[in-house]
């Protein structure tokens, strides 16, 4: 090859240059055909779907469910929700109906409502669970662990304690009052509910507030606690639930000081 001549070496380089082979030409022409038949495919499979979703009859609202209510019925929800039936389930406008139900029915704390394809919507529903009651004007107002008033019922339900705001106008009570006002005490109150053990919920008559830190318990049996502030409310749970164990005769209860509690009566 070393003895090539000038024009023999500029023959092979334009012959290298020159125009691809048939095969080549013809992998790259289906190469470029089935890039523009995916990109039809694509266009029909995307017209396909838009049409199942926005058009079908196949996907629209037929059943409305609903799940974890316990007070509530399910009518209710299901017509406080007011979901549109006949809608293309696509369309469906979930947060709208959830802020609904919220205004709606206070009693539920939250709910999640879902898409249950192809023609369904389920409405998924958690309510309040009272801590305490307020007695008003003969009927009972629920209250839950988060100070939320968020019905009235005519009967106390079982095993949730009634709320006695017992403040004094005067002395130390009164400047209670003054600086925390009645909705902060009843905030207290209801902190103070919601951290009891559940042995000592279960017996609970009543949480009385006196004042910010004086809060106490009366027990059905008779039993009185002294809880003090609502500071410290996990402590305090723990010791009384102790207490209760070494001192089972005992006729009242001081954890107002969690690290030195006191028992009393017998």
């Amino acid at each position: 090859m070393a003895g090539s001549t000038a024009a023999e070496r500029g023959e092979r380089q334009q012959g290298s240059s020159g125009p691809p082979p048939p095969a080549r030409r013809f992998g790259q022409r289906n190469f470029r055909r089935i890039i523009v038949l995916a990109a039809v495919a694509l266009v029909f499979l995307g017209s396909g779907a838009f049409w199942l979703l926005y058009g079908s009859d196949l996907v629209r609202v037929e059943r409305v469910s609903v799940s974890g209510t316990r007070v509530l019925t399910q009518a209710q929800v299901r017509g406080a929700a007011a979901v549109p039936l006949g809608e293309q389930l696509i369309s469906v406008d979930t947060e709208t109906i959830e802020a609904r139900l919220a205004k709606a029915l206070p009693r539920i704390d939250t709910v999640d409502v879902v898409r249950s394809w192809p023609d369904g919507i389920t409405l998924k529903v958690t309510e309040r669970t009272p801590v305490l009651l307020v007695h008003k004007g003969g009927k009972f107002i629920e209250v839950d662990d988060e100070g939320v008033r968020f019905a009235t019922v005519s009967r106390a339900p079982k095993g949730v304690p009634a709320l006695k705001l017992a403040v004094s106008r005067t002395g130390s009570a009164a400047a209670s009052l003054r600086r925390f006002g009645e909705d902060r005490l009843v905030r207290e109150a209801v902190r103070v509910a919601g951290a009891l053990p559940a042995s000592v919920a279960h017996v609970t008559r009543s949480v009385k507030v006196r004042s910010y830190d004086d809060i106490s318990l009366e027990l059905t049996d008779g039993r009185t606690v002294d809880w003090g502030s609502s500071e410290k409310n996990a402590e305090k749970s723990r010791t009384l639930t102790a207490l209760m164990k070494a001192e089972p005769g005992a006729r009242h209860f001081d954890v107002g000081v969690p690290t030195a509690p006191a028992s009393s009566g017998s």
